[in-house]
């Protein structure tokens, strides 16, 4: 649970913060931003992110959009949940949606949040999706075993959190991070918030919990049974996710578009917000 002092100290000047509001749903007690009146907006974050990677786009959607962005279980501002795997994570954020009393109209996710989206889509809300550089495939190979296999030990491993979270304390550490592991550059102000996000233990934790309860493969055994349109966004210099995983994910998802941000990496929605709001204004005028 974070103390109601953190969020007045840590998110005393956090972008948006007179949207924030904390309510409980599903066994989370969630920081969320909710503005604006009309078709109802769900943004999703990535792994080791929180609300404040829609910094940018959150106050333009909503001057015509109902828009909602959680901190997902275990990240930023939001408590966890026992074990985060995909669908825990999607009933969880079906919850919150119960809670608010909000019907998306249109689903966008970054990477993870993506992956969350679309399961959410399947078992609970069938509308349109904009994903962002989404994770939405197991890595290949070995590496499908390995990684949620070596998030899982790290995790379990109380000194990892607080170690990470120590270094990141160390000048230029989080922006050089950012820029290796997402081929993005983005500018001052998100550096400064994810090594904000990046010095906290718990935060760090539920980054880890998340990716080692993570099965893509299951995910990916479903698309078949989406019913709604979706847009696979992806930058063509992203470090994190090959750009090649929207092109396989396009064959799998019948009526599925891909759609590329040349020059931009991994976190291209935060490198180029004004594109990014076009493609989702474009995608809620049935454009996409």
């Amino acid at each position: 649970m974070i103390p109601p002092s953190r969020w007045r100290t840590e998110g005393g000047d956090g972008p948006n913060r007179e949207a924030s509001r904390f309510v409980v749903a599903g066994g989370v007690r969630w920081h969320v931003q909710v503005a604006g009146e009309g078709s109802v907006v769900l943004l999703l974050h990535g792994t080791g992110a929180a609300s404040h990677s829609w910094r940018d786009i959150f106050p333009d959607l909503s001057r015509d959009y109902t828009v909602v962005a959680p901190d997902l279980p275990g990240h930023g501002f939001s408590s966890g949940i026992g074990a985060p795997t995909l669908p825990a994570m999607a009933r969880a954020v079906a919850a919150l949606l119960v809670e608010l009393d909000l019907s998306p109209a249109l689903i966008v996710g970054h990477s993870a949040g993506a992956a969350i989206g679309l399961r959410l889509a399947i078992d609970a809300h069938p509308v349109p999706i904009v994903s962002f550089n989404g994770a939405l495939l197991p890595f290949p190979g070995i590496a499908a075993k390995l990684f949620p296999a070596m998030a899982k030990l790290l995790f379990v491993n109380p000194l990892v959190p607080a170690i990470f979270a120590l270094q990141a304390r160390g000048p230029g550490v989080v922006a050089g991070f950012l820029e290796r592991a997402t081929g993005s550059k983005i500018d001052a102000r998100g550096v400064d918030l994810y090594t904000r996000l990046f010095r906290r233990r718990e935060h760090v934790a539920g980054a880890l919990a998340m990716m080692a309860n993570w099965d893509l493969a299951a995910l990916a055994a479903d698309f078949e049974r989406v019913r709604a349109p979706v847009q696979l966004v992806y930058g063509d210099r992203d470090a994190a996710i090959p750009p090649s995983v929207a092109a396989e994910v396009a064959k799998r998802i019948t009526g599925s578009t891909t759609l590329a941000m040349p020059g931009l990496g991994h976190l291209a929605h935060e490198e180029e917000p004004a594109a990014a709001i076009r493609i989702i204004r474009d995608a809620m005028a049935g454009r996409g």
